[in-house]
């Protein structure tokens, strides 16, 4: 069953990327979020351009649904890329406030330069960037310790641009989810859909769960996470009998009066949920093969 181009680029984005790129000329550091499941697949291409010498922190959301060993095998990977990856479970507040310090360590030199020139220190100003839903109000309300920007599991919460004081130190201005307006790249854009970092009407859900099932048994040779026992034990079949078209099918049959859609949504939410284990569906490259 072949999969039709995943594309999303709805209108409130490109309103809400403009404004953003007007704001940056007063931002000192960047905060960037991606989805630890992805971490490649949810950089965004123009993020380089923007950023250009200010200060930047990457931060890995979401690691509480990646297993311990793709956790350092990532951090090991940005290391050698010479980047410090910042991991965080923004939900549960797990390592936020070394995001904030880091932050604030990124900005340190705007007000060293301002104290040369004779003037006061300022607040940082930081602005954090990332993909739809991948916890970026989530982590703004962390920092803040009380809920003061709207977050949900799902994309598009997000619509506008707002400033938000931290600590009397650090202002962050809150940005919606921002996407390239054509992702060229169909296999991480698959891997959007399958993270919910992508609005639903961008893709087919029984395509996007059985590209899912198959990714996974791609995967299976390079990581130590027991898919296979997994399913068996939660759907009663083996993963490795079908593809993932077929297991969709199967499981429908047997589970779900043959609905289909019913099926993939399910199995979709499933692995969104972290009920199928912390799972990540990229490695750090080797040879260029494993995030392929």
């Amino acid at each position: 069953m072949s999969t039709p181009d995943i594309q999303w680029y709805p209108g409130h984005i490109a309103k809400a990327e403009k404004a953003l790129v007007d704001q940056l000329s007063r931002v000192d550091v960047v905060l960037e979020v991606r989805d630890a499941r992805i971490p490649l697949a949810t950089r965004h291409p123009s993020l380089e351009r923007w950023v250009g010498e200010k200060g930047r922190v990457l931060v890995l959301n979401r690691v509480d649904m990646i297993s311990e060993a793709a956790r350092q095998a990532w951090e090991t990977w940005f290391r050698q890329q010479g980047e410090v990856p910042f991991f965080t479970n923004a939900q549960q507040g797990q390592g936020v406030k070394a995001v904030a310090k880091a932050a604030q360590g990124a900005g340190d030199s705007v007000n060293q330069r301002r104290q040369a020139r004779g003037m006061k220190p300022r607040p940082i100003r930081a602005v954090v960037i990332g993909f739809p839903n991948v916890g970026k109000s989530a982590l703004i309300n962390r920092l803040l310790n009380r809920k003061v920007v709207a977050s949900a599991r799902r994309a598009g919460v997000t619509r506008q641009l707002r400033w938000i004081r931290l600590a009397g130190n650090l202002d962050l201005l809150d940005a919606p989810g921002v996407i390239p307006s054509r992702l060229e790249d169909q296999a991480a854009a698959l891997k959007l859909a399958i993270c919910d970092d992508i609005g639903e009407a961008a893709y087919d859900t029984q395509r996007t769960a059985a590209a899912f099932l198959d990714l996974l048994k791609a995967l299976q040779p390079y990581t130590q996470d027991p898919y296979a026992p997994t399913f068996q034990d939660r759907y009663g079949l083996n993963l490795n009998d079908y593809t993932g078209e077929e297991f969709v099918a199967h499981l429908a049959e047997q589970k779900f009066q043959d609905d289909r859609e019913r099926t993939a949504q399910r199995i979709l939410n499933d692995f969104r949920t972290g009920l199928l284990g912390p799972w990540g569906l990229e490695w750090p490259p080797r040879g260029g093969t494993i995030s392929d």
